[in-house]
C-alpha cells in the first residue's frame, strides 16, 4: 500500500488510506499478530505498510479513541494491555441494557417488533448459519435488536458503543461450533419467552446466555494470548 497522493489531492483519498490502516491495524490487533503490551512507532507502521505517516497517525488516533492503543509521547505508541475488568463492566452494562429492553418490549406489547429476529434465530439446524463470522455478525444483530424494538434511539446508540467495545473478545465466542448451536438453541428460547410475555424468565434466561459467552471468550482469549506470546519467543530464538 503506497501513499501516492499529490498535493492538492482531495482529502478524502488521505481519509480512504486512513481508513485503510486502521482497519489492517485492528485486525492486527484482534487476531494477535500485536500482542498486548507490544509496543510501536508511526514510522515502524508507515515503513510496513509502505505509507506515509500522517495516515498512520490519523488511523492509530482512531485507535485510541476506541481504546484498543495508548500514546506515551516519549515512547509512541502501544496496544492497550488486556483489563477483563473493564470487559466485564461493559458486559454489566450491556446486560442491564438489554433486560431493561426486554421488560419495555414486553410491557408495551411490542413482541412483534421481533418478528424478523424469529425469522433468524426460531429455524431448523438444517437452515443454521455455521460460518463462525457470520454468525457473530448475525449475534450482535441479535442484542441489537432486542434493544432497537424499543423504540429509544440513544439505549440503542449506547449498546452500539457497548458492543464495539466488546467486540474484540465477543467474537471469538463462534470459534466452536458447539458455541454456534448453543447461541442459536439460546436465542430461540429467549424470544419464545419474551412471545409468551414472560419477560422475567427472559430476563434470566439472557443473563444466563451473555453470562456464559463472556466466561468463554475469556477462557479462548487467555489461550491465544498465551499461544502468540510463544510463537513469538519461538521466532526470537530462532
Amino acid at each position: 500500500m503506497a501513499d501516492n497522493r499529490a498535493p492538492g489531492e482531495p482529502a478524502q483519498n488521505a481519509n480512504n488510506l486512513a481508513t485503510q490502516i486502521y482497519a489492517r491495524l485492528k485486525a492486527d490487533i484482534f487476531d494477535f499478530r500485536l500482542l498486548p503490551g507490544d509496543k510501536f512507532s508511526e514510522g515502524d507502521v508507515a515503513a510496513r505498510m509502505q505509507v506515509s505517516r500522517t495516515p498512520v497517525r490519523q488511523a492509530l488516533f482512531w485507535l485510541l479513541r476506541e481504546g484498543y492503543v495508548d500514546v506515551h509521547f516519549k515512547s509512541g505508541w502501544q496496544v492497550r494491555t488486556f483489563d477483563f475488568k473493564y470487559f466485564e463492566d461493559l458486559y454489566e452494562i450491556r446486560v442491564m441494557m438489554e433486560t431493561t429492553a426486554i421488560g419495555r418490549i414486553v410491557a408495551g406489547r411490542q413482541t412483534a417488533q421481533l418478528d424478523p429476529l424469529r425469522e433468524i434465530w426460531c429455524v431448523p439446524p438444517a437452515m443454521r448459519e455455521h460460518d463462525p463470522a457470520k454468525a457473530a455478525a448475525l449475534d450482535e444483530g441479535f442484542h441489537a435488536g432486542l434493544v432497537a424494538a424499543t423504540g429509544n434511539l440513544e439505549l440503542a446508540r449506547m449498546h452500539t458503543d457497548v458492543a464495539e467495545r466488546i467486540r474484540i473478545i465477543r467474537r471469538l465466542d463462534f470459534t466452536k461450533p458447539p458455541r454456534v448451536a448453543a447461541t442459536y438453541d439460546e436465542h430461540a428460547e429467549i424470544l419464545e419467552a419474551i412471545g409468551k410475555d414472560d419477560a422475567a424468565l427472559a430476563q434470566r434466561m439472557i443473563r444466563a446466555h451473555i453470562a456464559e459467552s463472556q466466561a468463554e471468550v475469556k477462557r479462548i482469549t487467555l489461550y491465544m494470548m498465551q499461544t502468540a506470546r510463544e510463537r513469538y519467543a519461538s521466532r526470537e530464538q530462532a
